[in-house]
């Protein structure tokens, strides 16, 4: 029974060599894929993602001037709509009638 015993121990020895020796090349050979594939990612120029928003940030706050600007573009041409019959009633020169010959004269 020793000798069945022994063989026995060697060939749990053997597998459980075998299990490590499998377990270190799926680690190895998962290093490699993950090197490949960011060799492979940095070749293609992306963009990181805290690079991303950075960029979404600043957009946000450039598109909020934005509108914030076009408000006051239009309040401002709301004022000046305001201000121009004003303006061309003002500068219309006026014109005096004469009774006697009926023809209108400029001041």
């Amino acid at each position: 029974m020793q000798t069945q015993n022994k063989v026995i121990d060697d060939l749990a020895r053997l597998a459980s060599s075998a299990l490590g020796v499998a377990t270190g090349m799926r680690h190895e050979a998962e290093a490699q894929f993950r090197r490949q594939f960011e060799r492979i990612l940095a070749d293609m120029d992306l963009v990181t993602r805290e690079d991303y928003e950075v960029t979404k940030a600043i957009a946000e706050t450039a598109r909020a001037e934005q509108e914030a600007l076009a408000e006051r573009v239009a309040q401002l041409e709301a004022k000046l709509a305001e201000l121009s019959p004003a303006r061309k009633a003002a500068s219309k020169p006026v014109r005096k009638s004469t009774a006697k010959t009926g023809t209108k004269t400029e001041d």
